[in-house]
């Protein structure tokens, strides 16, 4: 480090000298402080206060830290909600009975008929095996030489094959709870004492997609045909590239589509939400924003982008936002209680919601005073913004759609049930890895599509899926 030298013996001249030689250094200092503190804003960001997953928070995870005001609710099981436990059932399937000597212990006499003093049941799993079927096609010749041959059963095509229940068991533990291909086949194997290949597991995840895809056509012309829709994407890995799965999603519906392609592209593509016109649900990617719908703001992710802003860069506005929004929440949830809808008409509920909107705007004025938008640098492209700022502005800008869930019937306050639909096809690839073939993709998306619906319906996965490789895909209710 060089030394400061004695100012004392500079004269005038070398002093102007030296101050013009480090006055240019002042702005460089600037913007090297500046992208320092936006280098330091990223590594503080993670799921909780950002739109990041949460397996990219790695081991240092963040405190869980819960946006609800302490005290409204008591801790534990709420009032009304029905606990889940093992309970007796009333029509066992086997009894043993345990019974007593004829002859009294003491007296030697002969005692009188017992009855139940105490009933103790264990619920287990009965011995699990393979079973094979022999199908015997019989033939008889007449006299007059005409031949009679039996007619085996329709599915019954090859010498040996699997049949629909041991299809549907590779396809659930390998598609639907994402168990890798060799550990499906070792599971088959210890399960069911069925060994069975890699390719066997493949062959039969094939057929289900082949059979199930009309199905889950019929899901995605259903889900755009509903008032309120849920939209999400997220990256994958397909042959070594970026490809990208796109969610539709209701309370009952549940559709995944792949493409290569991220936005408007992959929209035209997949030709499913071209035909939406009711309210999209989203995070505010800006293709959403150009489909001819009404839409409405993922507030989750304001509260997570709100919390960064707080806690990060100590910005009190953010503060107040957040409480106005979880107010505004906590409201709408209890003004739809018990399956009521809130009369959105009424004069005292649009007085309740204006007085909400009303501090919402006092607030981003603050905010925006606080933040104001850069002017524009005479370069080419938008002028860069701060984290603060362009959020503000998107809060200004789409403020309809942030509040649509307090003023339209069905509209949540987040986007959780296309988040949720994402969540299973994540741990499929982080078990995996990757699809080796856009085919693969296209099969688990067909084959989770029609899953996560018979979950949502409150069906038997395994049970459906053993229907469609029988040829009878239950009723699935679109409405």
């Amino acid at each position: 480090m060089l030394n400061l030298p004695d100012l004392s013996e500079l004269s005038s001249l070398q002093k102007d000298d030296l101050i013009r030689s480090l006055w240019p250094l002042q702005q460089k200092v600037q913007d090297l402080t500046s992208q320092l503190a936006e280098l330091q804003a990223r590594l503080n960001l993670n799921s909780r206060n950002s739109s990041k997953p949460p397996s990219s928070d790695g081991l240092n995870k963040p405190v869980p830290k819960s946006l609800r005001v302490a005290g409204q609710n008591p801790t534990g099981g709420q009032k009304g909600h029905i606990g889940s436990t093992l309970r007796q059932s009333a029509n066992p399937d086997k009894i043993v009975v345990h019974g007593v000597p004829t002859l009294c212990q003491a007296c030697q006499k002969t005692l009188p008929p017992a009855y139940v003093a105490e009933a103790r049941q264990v619920y287990d799993l009965p011995e699990v095996k393979c079973e094979v079927t022999e199908h015997q096609a019989m033939r008889t010749v007449c006299s007059c030489g005409h031949v009679h041959t039996g007619e085996f059963p329709v599915g019954v095509t090859a010498t040996v094959q699997y049949g629909p229940r041991v299809q549907a068991a590779m396809v659930h533990l390998n598609q639907n709870h994402a168990v890798p291909l060799q550990r499906t086949a070792v599971l088959m194997e210890d399960f069911f004492d069925l060994p069975v290949s890699q390719a066997t597991v493949v062959k039969a995840a094939l057929a289900g997609a082949e059979i199930l895809q009309p199905t889950v056509n019929d899901i995605g012309q259903a889900a755009v045909s509903a008032a309120v829709l849920h939209a999400d994407e997220t990256g994958v890995r397909v042959d070594k590239k970026l490809h990208w799965l796109h969610v539709l999603a209701t309370d009952t519906l549940t559709w995944i589509g792949s493409h290569p392609k991220r936005g408007s592209e992959a929209f035209e593509a997949l030709a499913l939400l071209q035909q939406f016109h009711g309210v999209l649900v989203h995070d505010g990617w800006l293709p959403y924003k150009a489909l001819e719908c009404l839409h409405a703001l993922c507030n989750q992710h304001h509260l997570r982008e709100l919390t960064y802003l707080l806690e990060e860069q100590n910005q009190a506005w953010a503060g107040d936002m957040i409480e106005l929004l979880t107010k505004a929440n906590h409201m709408d949830n209890l003004n739809c209680a018990d399956g009521k809808t809130p009369d959105y008409n009424s004069e005292t509920y649009k007085t309740e919601v204006g007085g909400l909107r009303n501090q919402y705007e006092v607030i981003l004025a603050k905010a925006l005073a606080e933040n104001p938008v850069k002017p524009p640098t005479g370069k080419r492209g938008r002028t860069k913004q701060s984290k603060a700022t362009n959020l503000i502005v998107r809060l200004l800008d789409y403020r309809d759609d942030v509040w649509r869930f307090m003023t339209q019937a069905g509209v949540p306050f987040t986007n959780n049930l296309a988040e949720q639909a994402v969540r299973m096809p994540k741990v499929k690839q982080k078990v995996s890895g990757c699809f080796r073939t856009p085919e693969g993709s296209k099969t688990y998306c067909v084959i989770r599509s029609y899953c996560a619906t018979m979950h949502k319906q409150g069906a038997n996965i395994f049970e459906s899926l053993v229907a469609a490789f029988q040829g009878s895909t239950p009723q699935l209710n679109y409405g």
